[in-house]
């Protein structure tokens, strides 16, 4: 359990916390860029530890297998790579992203005094623009987030070099967060990775329409050591990667202070389970802790 100590900022940190005007834009739009939170040897060091992943290392491993892991194995070959509790597994990227100005910076543009990690995905899109796999469709995080209470999650996504369209960087859609929803079925409780891109696309389409919105799909121009924040509801996805080498990132996806599990329960009656669920330890009533420390680590505390 992290100490009070563990969550102070010193000045220089300070000076990278968004300001009113930036909180405010996120509010608005769902999503931010931040300023330069980790330094280019950091970075380099969370590149360095992917590396040895994919050779095969890991600090520990997970206990057992959830039901829906995303986890590449070289068995598959060089294809678009994604690798979930490498928070947990690695820790090199354990200690660089308990950073505390990421979580400070997290706490403030989602107006939570309390961030705690809810998952993590290594991620890989290597530079074969022919591979329609690489494509990440439309979609948001609160849909396959159902057992979660909270309406204000976020994902930071950190990736390890300059990553700008030619790379296929993340690309949301501007003020989706705000819509009202339609047309959520059993299907949009899992991942954009089960689903068909071809669904997905028109479900944004219908949403946009139904809520009079424009679509304005906006690329995120990250440079190295800069972060981009997007709130759970924002449609987001990425293109192909046209560069000439491998576009790499972890997605850090975070929690506020108020979320907890709750049950939820598919047409058929069966309880969506997600992979949390079967990790973490048990409330006194018997349900997912999403603060079980082990997997739920607090990241960042407002100090009175």
């Amino acid at each position: 359990m992290m100490t009070a100590s563990a969550f102070h900022l010193s000045e220089e940190d300070r000076t990278l916390l968004p300001s009113e005007e930036e909180v405010a834009f996120y509010q608005e739009h769902g999503w931010y860029l931040s300023k330069k939170l980790l330094t280019d040897e950091e970075v380099d060091a969370l590149d360095a530890a992917a590396d040895r992943f994919y050779s095969g290392h890991r600090d520990r491993t997970l206990p057992v297998r959830p039901p829906r892991l995303a986890y590449w194995e070289p068995s598959r070959g060089d294809v678009h790579r994604h690798n979930d509790y490498i928070f947990y597994e690695d820790d090199t990227v354990r200690r660089i992203l308990s950073k505390p100005v990421i979580a400070a910076v997290a706490a403030r543009i989602a107006r939570t005094s309390q961030i705690r990690l809810w998952n993590s995905t290594l991620i890989h899109k290597p530079p074969r623009p022919e591979d329609e796999g690489n494509i990440v469709p439309w979609h948001f995080d609160r849909h396959y987030w159902q057992t979660c209470t909270s309406d204000e999650m976020l994902t930071a996504f950190v990736p390890f070099h300059d990553c700008g369209e030619e790379m296929g960087t993340i690309t949301m859609v501007d003020g989706s967060h705000r819509w009202k929803e339609i047309g959520g079925n059993d299907a949009t409780t899992q991942h954009f990775a089960e689903r068909d891109r071809a669904e997905l696309d028109q479900m944004l389409e219908e949403n946009a329409a139904y809520n009079n919105a424009e679509v304005r799909k906006v690329p995120v121009v990250i440079p190295k050591g800069h972060i981009s924040f997007h709130h759970c509801l924002t449609y987001h996805g990425s293109g192909l990667n046209r560069s000439d080498r491998p576009r790499r990132a972890i997605s850090l996806h975070l929690q506020d202070r108020s979320n907890q599990w709750r049950p939820f329960q598919i047409s058929t009656g069966d309880q969506v389970v997600y992979n949390n669920d079967v990790l973490v330890r048990k409330t006194a009533d018997g349900n997912p802790d999403y603060a079980d420390p082990d997997f739920c680590p607090v990241l960042w505390q407002e100090q009175p």
